[in-house]
């Protein structure tokens, strides 16, 4: 391989450097060059520095640990409580937008959701309920519509044939009502038939908890109908009585926050408050609906008072909107994504059917339901466009120490990618700046490549400023070296010499 050759080998992989560089960043959030050099080379150049343990740095890190063990159940992805209908809602939305509202890892975790909740050991022996298992495992959405159809056809009890239809062909509200009330009495009547049952074993144990999922599922999506077609009244009557059930998959449905959506949309605040008083106990996992439906009713008592026509504080502050900012804060502590879309400066998608607590899916979820509540409240949005941007001040490291909450979870950018739809510019927080080794191996990549290309094209001229450079670059040492000479005493520098 001649000089040439290999000035332009040099220069190729130089830029494929640069490029992957950039590419493992956007991807990973992290550099690749800075995880090579703590993960591989950090061990080989010497064993970590146990002596810190006698000062407490020891007792440090395994307090921070312990600080930052929730985040690891705080980065689960659950089900969207408030998720819409696909043929109703979703397929609509694509046929006027031609873009996908959901991604298939986030249908992939509705498909076994669904498998969870709607088969049981004694499927394979009934033909219908085999059928229903291939077509909640389908890809293609016709396939899945005409794997129901069959299974109705063999029985027309089959409920989860029914919720499929519901869910996926019916193209409007009205006709997946239809299509639940239908299921309803499939399901109540397949419920009887399993309570009637003599025989105790795990077989009828997964056939009973089948049905009695089956009937809550249904009960809880022809409450979420009546809320879209208007009639608050039946459908908040619906989720109380949803509440009181004790079954495991209330766990996973979260009928609460059902409830305090449908409660706000009645303007029925006392009731808001009850429903937030009781489930403020710790006993339901903490979320955006809870943290900030309690922060809009402590706003809805001070936001006329609080903030003049133009928005600025006019006066000193009353306790009362001492706990309004608290509240805010403390809202926004926990998902500091949602103010932007609450505030109308970050573009609306439509909401996912999983979500992520903390994250961006999470805030998506909660504004694209609870803006107009928020709008309802005169002067709470000003409240909040003053106040929010306020928290970051008591936490100026989210990711090592929260204020009020545990550390913000560094896990939720990836798992907010996969679930929000690609022409969603996913939020970041907090907003990480260029690393170091990011912004040095470009320099470094990019000058070489420089170098590289101009004495591959002019080898004449590069050398002689190589040869001007180096020269201008031994002028000071040697101006050191004869003021040294005139200085030092010539016996020394003889005695130097002669060493």
């Amino acid at each position: 391989m001649n000089w040439s050759e290999f000035v332009l080998v040099e220069f190729s992989l130089c830029v494929v450097a640069e490029i992957f560089e950039w590419w493992y960043y956007r991807k990973y959030g992290t550099s690749f060059i800075e995880q090579v050099s703590l993960n591989h080379l950090g061990p080989l150049l010497g064993p970590p520095d146990y002596s810190a343990a006698a000062n407490g740095e020891i007792i440090g890190s395994a307090a921070t640990t312990n600080q930052s063990q929730p985040n690891s159940s705080e980065c689960k992805v659950w089900r969207n409580p408030l998720n819409l209908f696909r043929g109703a809602e979703y397929v609509r939305y694509f046929n006027s937008t031609r873009k996908e509202p959901l991604t298939f890892y986030d249908m992939n975790l509705s498909a076994q959701d669904h498998q969870t909740f709607f088969t049981c050991d004694s499927d394979s022996s009934k033909p219908e309920y085999a059928i229903m298992q291939t077509a909640w495992r389908e890809r293609n959405t016709q396939e899945r519509i005409k794997g129901a159809k069959a299974a109705i056809e063999k029985n027309p009890d089959c409920a989860t044939a029914y919720i499929l239809l519901a869910e996926e062909e019916a193209p409007t509200i009205a006709d997946s009502e239809k299509l639940l009330k239908v299921a309803l009495k499939a399901a109540e009547s397949n419920l009887k038939k399993s309570q009637m049952s003599q025989s105790h074993g795990p077989i009828t144990d997964s056939l009973h908890r089948r049905d009695v999922n089956v009937l809550i599922y249904i009960k809880r999506r022809l409450a979420m109908c009546a809320r879209r077609l208007g009639r608050l009244k039946e459908a908040v009557k619906m989720f109380r009585d949803l509440t009181k059930e004790v079954q495991p998959i209330m766990s996973v449905l979260h009928v609460h926050e059902n409830l305090l959506e449908g409660l706000l949309e009645m303007q029925a605040y006392a009731d808001v408050q009850a429903v937030l008083a009781k489930y403020d106990d710790g006993s339901v996992p903490r979320s955006a609906a809870l943290c900030y439906t309690s922060a809009l009713l402590k706003v809805r008592q001070v936001s006329e008072k609080f903030v003049t026509e133009s928005g600025l504080i006019k006066r000193s502050l009353s306790s009362g909107e001492m706990t309004a900012i608290e509240a805010i804060h403390r809202a926004v502590e926990y998902n500091p994504h949602v103010p932007k879309y609450l505030l109308e400066l970050k573009s609306m998608v439509f909401p996912p059917e999983h979500l992520l607590k903390r994250g961006d899916s999470e805030a998506v979820a909660y504004a694209f339901f609870h803006l107009p509540h928020w709008k309802r409240v005169d002067g709470a949005l000003q409240l909040l466009a003053c106040t929010w941007e306020g928290t970051f001040a008591s936490i100026p490291r989210p990711l090592e120490k929260g204020n009020l909450f545990f550390p913000y979870p560094p896990c939720t950018e990836c798992p907010d990618r996969e679930i929000l739809p690609a022409h969603h510019e996913v939020s970041v927080f907090p907003e990480r700046e260029t690393p170091f080794f990011i912004m040095f191996t470009a320099g470094l990549c990019t000058f070489t490549a420089i170098i590289a290309f101009l004495t591959h094209q002019y080898p004449d001229h590069m050398a002689v400023i190589a040869k001007t450079g180096v020269g201008w670059l031994s002028l000071p040492i040697l101006y050191i070296l004869d003021k040294a000479e005139t200085l030092l005493p010539s016996s020394l520098t003889q005695m130097l010499s002669r060493v």
